[in-house]
């Protein structure tokens, strides 16, 4: 069987049908409340959410705003078909599109979202692909529009360096370990992104997540 070219939802160990499951045991609710806080929905406003997996970000913030735009990308057409029942069963109307996180000007188009929201994604992602996921979301934001992002970031203390090997077990130590020792703000701010800031941090079984806001310039 071919390998996909991205990082399954759930890591290389389990099934997609577990990616909710496990998701939960992160202070899911918690985190998700904060992203939707930074994140403001308002009407009208076109959010873009990549990586957005079984849609769970995406139907909160079509619920939250239902005047809003709310897109959701993914390369897995398997979470996109969980995303969808998800949304419908909670009477959310995001649309949804199949692709890279790196495609997004092709599927967006440039300058076209006031805010790109992404969770969950970059740890899984070589650096490279981390770059080229951060420049995607820049270019498709419109002058002033907002980047939130929540995902693991440094692993300040020995709990949480210890914690978070149950992700790099899943997902590989390469791609997880720049996430751990910090580098997401760099990487931000490299893109093009101004007044990066970590806002939130949440520590949880799988190690510290981390909720990083910017501006486009």
């Amino acid at each position: 069987m071919t390998q996909p070219a991205y990082t399954p939802a759930a890591g290389r160990l389990a099934p997609l049908r577990l990616y909710d499951p496990i998701v939960s045991l992160t202070r899911e609710r918690l985190w998700r409340s904060l992203l939707a806080m930074h994140i403001a929905p308002r009407p009208d406003d076109v959010i873009v959410d990549v990586g957005c997996g079984t849609g769970s970000l995406a139907a909160l913030l079509a619920r939250v705003e239902p005047q809003a735009r709310v897109i959701g990308v993914d390369p897995d057409p398997a979470a996109l078909d969980l995303a969808r029942r998800k949304a419908a069963a909670v009477g959310a109307a995001p649309t949804w599109h199949t692709g890279m996180g790196d495609d997004l000007a092709d599927i967006v188009g440039p300058a076209t979202a006031d805010t790109a929201v992404s969770s969950l994604v970059l740890h899984q992602c070589p650096v490279p692909m981390k770059r080229a996921v951060l420049a995607a979301m820049h270019t498709v934001l419109r002058p002033g529009g907002k980047l939130v992002l929540a995902d693991y970031g440094r692993q300040r203390t020995t709990a949480m360096r210890l914690a978070f090997r149950i992700v790099q077990l899943a997902d590989g130590k390469e791609d997880t370990q720049p996430n751990a020792d910090g580098i997401l703000p760099r990487l931000i701010a490299d893109a093009g992104f101004r007044g990066v800031r970590e806002a939130e941090t949440v520590p949880t079984v799988t190690g510290s997540l981390s909720v990083y806001v910017a501006r486009r310039a």
